[in-house]
This record gives C-alpha cells, structure tokens and sequence, in this order.
C-alpha cells in the first residue's frame, strides 16, 4: 500500500484511468462487430451509422493514445473496406 500522498492519489487516479480506458475499448470492440454483423447481413444503412460512431470512437482512443495512431487507422481502414464492399 502507498505511503505518501502522492502515492495515494496517483494510486486512485490509476484505477478511474483503468476503468475509463477499459470501457472506451470495450466500447469500441462492441461497435466493431456491431458494424461486421451489418455487413454480414447486407444491411448498408445500418453498417454506415455504426461505423461513423466506430470511427468517432477510434479517433478519440488515439487522440488520448489508448490506441497507436497506426492502429486506430487500420480499424478504420478495414471496416470502410467491408461496409465498401456493400456496394
């Protein structure tokens, strides 16, 4: 257990990070295979709507480097490619 105040704050600090980080990935993760599902099924309109939330989503996690900057674009990348490939 810390013994300086510090420590102590920075001890709390780390478990509401941890706990916002883990939240904004699962979130992310849940609109992923959201946006794949819609493909699967061809619905179009549906993959769009989530994937522009996906791509809200990513861009904030890199911009508070949850993700790598690459990362965050491969996600988007490949998810454009497959909501694309709907026609």
């Amino acid at each position: 257990m810390a013994n300086h105040k510090s420590s102590i704050k920075r001890a709390r600090q780390t478990v509401v990070r941890t706990e916002r980080n883990t939240a904004m990935k699962s979130r992310i993760k849940t609109l992923r295979k959201k946006t794949l599902e819609a493909v699967e099924k061809g619905d179009k309109q549906t993959a769009v709507d989530i994937g522009k939330k996906l791509t809200s989503e990513v861009d904030k996690a890199a911009k508070k480097k949850l993700f790598h900057a690459n990362k965050a674009a491969n996600i988007k990348s490949k998810t454009a490619k497959a909501i694309a490939k709907l026609g």
